[in-house]
């Protein structure tokens, strides 16, 4: 095997300078692969050896690309098993997504100067209409299967919320509203329910959503939580038959808006005095009395009370082990987070399918994640009682 040392030297003396980088990547890379081959393998290459538990079977070309340009590797191969370098692990599904939104954008010619600046810096170069098609269908094919996978047995709790991305629309920018759902089931874990893009939330995209999600099996749900969209409440009565808990984050924000500046420690006191109760009748009860000795003061503050207590206490009269996780869209509102923080690389999608495309992944990573969790979100014990069906419990196998 040729000597590293001898190597790098013949390396430094003929390489140009704007070929050094690239090439040092390379070298290093190949480096690091004969490496670990030899740890996997036992010995160095062509070399005996009574450490030796494998073979090399020769090498398998490789394209990489990194910042520096276009690498070409010779990926070793062991003649038991296989060996595959860490730093070449295939792209997670939503990278592949984003990868293919700043392709499909790039080659659709509305790229600015910061997309094709992050494209180079991928290390994506003679971009092509075939390779985005193809790249595109494998993932258009993953996610929409994901998305319209049937949605089996009770799901008592759901929450919903909306996040707003631009696309660019018959020559206009435009805002639409990505709408997501996440649900606990009977086995009290977390899954991602649906998605749906829409121009606004009025009543009537809420109740297409919700209908398209009944249809593929959504049933048992006993809770839905959410802020206060427009129309919201009335698709969820309609299709779900389903009590409605208002975020109540969402509404303290709304209510303190109100308050003044040197009231809001004050009104923030009072009405947690309503949540710290034991139970639903305490909670209503306190909550009454806060809103009538706010009401010769304040006057509007106890009238939005009035107006608020049933939906944002809705959540009082399920499990108390469930109220931190029931009574706020928080558990959503962390993967709205994380979907913001992909899309705001791209900033502006070509289309709604780039947008579909990319949040789709997203959702589909979370959702693998939440199912190889050991925990429950919520307790078999306490979510039981929530289903109408019977939790089977399944005896325990003998080691």
């Amino acid at each position: 095997m040729t000597d590293p040392t001898m190597a790098l030297r013949a390396l430094l003396e003929k390489s140009s300078d704007t070929e050094l980088l690239r090439e040092m990547v390379g070298f290093t890379a190949q480096r690091l692969m004969e490496l670990e081959a030899e740890s996997l393998t036992g010995a160095p290459y062509g070399k005996r050896s009574d450490e030796r538990v494998n073979q090399r079977n020769g090498f398998r070309d490789r394209i990489w690309e990194t910042r520096a340009g276009t690498i070409e590797l010779r990926v070793p191969k062991l003649r038991h098993g296989s060996y595959f370098p860490a730093f070449l692990e295939p792209r997670r599904t939503a990278e592949k997504a984003l990868t293919a939104v700043i392709q499909e954008a790039y080659i659709q010619g509305i790229s600015t100067r910061s997309v094709d600046d992050l494209v180079k810096a991928m290390g994506m170069e003679g971009i092509s209409k075939s390779q985005v098609s193809r790249l595109c269908c494998e993932i258009d094919d993953k996610i929409n299967n994901f998305l319209n996978r049937p949605l089996e047995g009770d799901w008592p709790y759901v929450w919903l919320d909306a996040t707003y991305l631009k696309v660019r629309e018959a020559g206009r920018i435009v805002s639409v509203a990505v709408t997501i759902a996440i649900g606990v089931n009977a086995d009290g874990r977390r899954e991602v329910l649906g998605l749906a893009i829409g121009a606004s939330e009025a009543e009537t995209f809420w109740t297409e959503f919700l209908r398209g999600l009944a249809h593929r099996g959504l049933r048992g749900v006993k809770l839905v939580i959410s802020d206060a969209h427009t129309g919201l409440k009335a698709a969820i009565a309609k299709v779900l038959h389903a009590t409605w808990q208002r975020c109540r984050v969402h509404m303290m924000r709304n209510l303190l808006a109100h308050a003044g500046r040197q009231g809001r420690g004050v009104v923030a006191a009072f009405v947690g005095t309503a949540f710290a109760q034991d139970d639903a009748a305490s909670a209503k009860a306190q909550w009454r009395q806060v809103a009538d000795q706010l009401r010769p003061k304040a006057a509007k503050l106890a009238a939005m009370m009035d107006e608020m207590e049933e939906d944002v206490l809705a959540y009082m009269g399920f499990p108390k082990e469930h109220r931190t996780k029931i009574h706020s869209t928080n558990p959503i509102e962390r993967l709205n987070g994380e979907i913001k923080r992909r899309t705001d690389v791209v900033g502006i999608f070509p289309n709604e399918a780039a947008i579909r495309r990319l949040v789709g992944a997203i959702l589909l990573e979370q959702n693998d994640e939440w199912a190889v969790q050991r925990g429950r979100y919520m307790t078999l014990e306490t979510i039981a009682g929530l289903c109408d069906e019977p939790i089977i419990k399944l005896p325990a196998v003998a080691a």
